[in-house]
């Protein structure tokens, strides 16, 4: 038997036609209204939506940011050492390091790392 394109393409068409009316009669595709509705940071979307934030996710989200950001800046200069001199490297990254250090100080000193109160 010799099939051509044309026959394989008419094969695949009908097994997509049989998986996707497979997936109608699955028992999958009985929907949950629990699992359509949004969940987002704990928080229930049918309750009051005026209840108090919480601090400590915000500041856990605002920890990750400044840790992305710090990423962001050091990677690149770890890759340029080989390209620049070495005491202008060193320089700058020297004092990026110590601009983060005296912020940690700063959310040190002040209790902002304190995670429970």
């Amino acid at each position: 038997m010799y099939f051509t394109m044309i026959h394989m393409i008419m094969i695949l068409m009908i097994i997509m036609m049989i998986m996707f009316g497979l997936t109608f009669i699955s028992k999958k595709s009985i929907t949950d209204i629990n699992k359509l509705s949004p969940f987002e940071c704990g928080f229930n979307p049918m309750s009051n939506k005026r209840l108090p934030f919480s601090v400590h996710f915000f500041l856990i989200a605002v920890i990750f940011l400044i840790f992305d950001v710090e990423i962001i800046i050091i990677l690149p200069m770890v890759i340029t050492i080989k390209y620049t001199i070495i005491k202008y490297w060193l320089l700058t990254s020297i004092s990026f390091i110590f601009i983060l250090m005296v912020g940690l100080y700063h959310e040190w000193y002040n209790g902002m790392l304190k995670w429970t109160k």
